[in-house]
């Protein structure tokens, strides 16, 4: 009796397994769009720090490290690059030490009053960068800025502080504008926190202080770890509030890139500047990472 012949398993192509067993598919949309709208066009800027271009073409086959030896050598880029990590490093210390203490309190409220400080925290990044920068040059103004008048009208100075194009007018520009990056990640370690532990703690005889120090800082070292990568990343590339609050004489590399890209037109030499900003920006937050990774390790599940 003959048997009928069945179709036997169709052949698997290798090349789709990725996006059919691992689960990637959903997210093939958004990585398309990473690469041909990010990655695409910094990896080209890069490029150009690498290349010859004469008149605003690439020279064919003129691959050279000429413009990054002279940017290394140069003084000039190594000042730059301390002043932004300095700034960077100040602004997301202040940003933390302001932090902590409003998601401490958001994770102790309930009902309307966490809701309320939940808008005041996101409120500030419905608006632009540039509006915020721009609000603190009313603000630090000269003689008729906020803060002056607000001060000589009582009597505490008799001239006007020098407020803008300095160290201080950048610090704090910074530390408003990133605050709620530093704020949003505590806010959900601090109000999820097992609160058995603090109770624990205060049960066998700790101090409240000594129960905030030991057990809820410890708790939230996640949390700090990555607003502290967050708000460095942000804050090391910043170009607007360095622009605007420190003035045309206050550079820092972000502001370099900008001028030598946009205003001088030196493709090679901005290339180069991004490529140095980039790179010591994804080492920085590496070390953070890696540092916040060993300081967790007590929390990681043992068999």
């Amino acid at each position: 009796m003959a048997t009928e012949s069945r179709p036997g398993p169709a052949p698997r192509r290798w090349w789709l397994y990725p996006l059919t067993n691992s689960g990637f598919a959903p997210a093939l949309p958004a990585v398309l769009y990473l690469v041909v709208f990010m990655v695409l066009p910094i990896g080209t800027l890069l490029l150009f720090g690498f290349v010859t271009i004469e008149r605003g073409r690439i020279v064919g086959d003129s691959f050279t490290l000429q413009p990054m030896m002279a940017a290394l050598n140069d003084p000039l880029v190594w000042r730059l690059m301390w002043r932004s990590f300095w700034v960077a490093c100040v602004s997301t210390l202040l940003t933390l030490l302001l932090a902590y203490p409003v998601a401490y309190v958001y994770g102790e409220l309930r009902g309307f009053w966490r809701t309320l400080l939940l808008v005041a925290i996101v409120s500030p990044l419905l608006t632009s960068a540039l509006v915020r920068a721009y609000a603190w040059l009313v603000i630090l103004g000269g003689r008729r800025g906020i803060v002056n008048q607000a001060l000589m009208s009582i009597g505490i100075i008799d001239e006007p502080l020098r407020l803008l194009n300095t160290d201080l007018a950048v610090l704090i520009g910074m530390t408003q504008i990133h605050l709620p990056f530093m704020i949003l990640p505590l806010l959900a370690v601090l109000s999820e926190r097992d609160r058995r532990l603090e109770e624990a703690s205060l049960n066998l005889g700790a101090s409240r202080i000594g129960t905030f120090f030991r057990v809820t800082v410890p708790m939230s070292v996640p949390a700090i770890v990555a607003g502290l990568a967050l708000v460095f990343a942000v804050s090391y590339t910043n170009f607007i509030v360095p622009q605007l609050l420190g003035g045309g004489s206050y550079s820092t590399l972000a502001v370099q890139v900008y001028e030598q890209t946009i205003v001088v037109l030196d493709w090679n030499r901005g290339a180069v500047l991004a490529t140095l900003l980039l790179g010591t920006c994804f080492a920085i937050v590496f070390v953070i990472v890696a540092a916040g990774a060993r300081l967790t390790r007590w929390n990681e599940v043992r068999p």
